[in-house]
């Protein structure tokens, strides 16, 4: 009869094959391609070794869409969690209604990003739509929200707050119902102001869960490619390809698998960096309160 390593081996089994054929199977294959000149087989194909990663860094295409994956990165990543906070910091305390006003505060995050886009691109719309009525009724002029190249990055950026804020708020909010009410009415005691409770106990104690939501925004944001290629599809021109798009075009358009690939690597790596310090941020937590 099988002890039990060799049960908990054998009820792990399904779950270890499908990982390893939709998970390490595609990466691998990946890295494969990455190093021939093909479409989508090897049969054909032109082994190139390195020159795809080369031919990569010496493309000012490459090098803009990594350059907009990293704006939008950044600004989506501080701005959701900045109106996380300051939503958490809102509503962590009992009013009337509360229990009405943060499932309306959750609602866009469990929208489908489809939904979304397409609530936000009649919004956008230039004669008809919601943003540019309001620009017309305080007197102001109407502006191209995706057509100009100025403006589209930081509306993809708008429309990723409003669907995923809610992420970081509900993060937030639940690391401080987290801290003790008696930390409060100490500090309260002791005569210290609102403002000196939220910047040397707040905060502080929020920290953790800040950088959680910052981390986790972070690693989703920069594989963004729903949004932008439902709105913008990269344009206008390439103002907004990030580099999920530009490995759709390379692959899906052009049909240069083996270049694709080697992008697509490139953004393996580094969104397994930001994983691995996800990880390391998990570990170290769990060693903190050990």
């Amino acid at each position: 009869m099988p002890g039990p390593r060799y049960t908990s081996l054998l009820l792990l089994a399904p779950a270890i094959a499908l990982f390893a054929l939709l998970t390490l199977y595609p990466l691998g294959r990946g890295l494969l391609l990455s190093f021939f000149v093909t479409d989508y087989g090897l049969e054909g194909a032109l082994f190139v070794g390195s020159e795809n990663y080369r031919e990569l860094l010496g493309d000012r295409f490459f090098r803009r869409a990594t350059w907009n994956t990293v704006v939008f990165t950044l600004l989506a990543t501080v701005s959701e969690v900045g109106l996380g906070l300051m939503l958490a910091l809102m509503m962590n305390r009992s009013f009337p209604g509360r229990r009405f006003v943060i499932p309306a505060l959750v609602a866009p995050f469990v929208l489908s990003t489809m939904v979304v886009t397409a609530i936000w691109s009649a919004w956008f719309h230039y004669d008809f739509g919601f943003l540019n009525n309001l620009l017309r009724a305080a007197a102001l002029p109407p502006v191209e929200w995706l057509s100009d190249p100025d403006l589209a990055m930081l509306s993809l950026v708008l429309v990723d707050l409003w669907q995923t804020a809610p992420f970081a708020f509900l993060i937030l909010l639940a690391g401080l119902q987290a801290v003790p009410p008696e930390v409060y009415e100490a500090a309260r005691i002791d005569g210290a102001s609102p403002r000196q409770i939220l910047l040397t106990i707040t905060l502080p104690l929020l920290t953790p869960h800040i950088l959680l939501a910052a981390l986790l925004r972070c690693i989703d944001s920069f594989k963004i490619f729903d949004k932008v290629y439902a709105l913008t599809g990269g344009g206008p021109g390439n103002a907004t390809e990030t580099l999920s798009m530009y490995v759709y075009r390379l692959g899906f358009r052009f049909f240069d698998v083996g270049l694709a690939s080697a992008a697509a690597v490139i953004m393996v790596v580094i969104a397994g960096l930001l994983a691995a310090i996800y990880v390391l941020k998990i570990i170290g937590g769990q060693s903190h309160v050990g």
